[in-house]
């Protein structure tokens, strides 16, 4: 009987004990996930700074679309650009708005002293009916710039600013890319053995991720300054 018991009670303490270790499996799976990223991104961070520093002095080759760079060049400029249309045109639909203000206000106190001079109700109504006429037609064109300022305001922190967060994730991709070419060439002129060969494939396989990378976004920009451009037009 105590034989029962003990037997018993030691399959419940290894129950116990096997049940206060598996909680930590997930923990730990995740805390090595987690290390991983970490250590991938410090790896990336270094190859792509490391990139950055040789272009800068001018020691590391660099992978330029010049046709591509170009159109990117006169967005970014056009951009520029049509920000100061765009605050010019604000501050011209406040005043304007303001004019239209007072033209409404004028015509309605020439109305009202033509009621109560009767000796110059015609020249006061006159006055009275040409104030609200250019109000009128004031409303008119503030409607048309209120227009034009929304389409502007649009193309310019919308459209323009979508494409351009495509660009900069282009610009990150091809640094990236040029990263990882560089270290594969430098491995691929090093000595080939036993010990280089499986970090020559590693190189070669993120290389091809990279590339992959930097075509697709290149494409993806080439393609988003096509629709701009039409959009722009329109």
């Amino acid at each position: 009987m105590f034989g029962v018991l003990s037997s018993a009670g030691s399959s419940m303490h290894q129950s116990h004990s096997s049940s206060a270790v598996a909680p930590d499996e997930p923990a730990r799976g995740i805390a090595v996930e987690k290390f991983d990223i970490v250590k991938k991104w410090g790896i990336n961070t270094y190859k792509c700074t490391k990139q950055m520093i040789s272009e800068r002095f001018g020691r590391g080759s660099r992978t330029v679309d010049v046709e591509l760079e170009a159109q990117i060049e006169v967005l970014r400029d056009t951009k520029r650009k049509y920000e100061s249309i765009l605050q010019l045109a604000r501050a011209l639909t406040n005043h304007f708005y303001n004019l239209v203000q007072t033209q409404r206000a004028l015509g309605d106190a020439f109305s009202d002293l033509s009621q109560k001079s009767p000796e110059l109700q015609e020249e006061f109504g006159y006055n009275a009916e040409t104030q609200k006429l250019l109000c009128k037609n004031g409303e008119t064109l503030l409607g048309a710039v209120n227009f034009f300022v929304s389409s502007i305001n649009t193309l310019v922190n919308k459209t323009m600013e979508d494409t351009l967060m495509t660009v900069k994730l282009y610009e990150t991709a091809r640094l990236e890319y040029d990263a990882y070419r560089t270290d594969l060439e430098e491995l691929n002129m090093g000595p080939r053995d036993a010990a280089t060969l499986p970090r020559i494939d590693t190189a070669q396989q993120l290389f091809l991720i990279h590339k992959e990378k930097y075509e697709r976004l290149r494409s993806d920009v080439a393609i988003k300054l096509k629709f701009l451009e039409e959009n722009k037009v329109k």
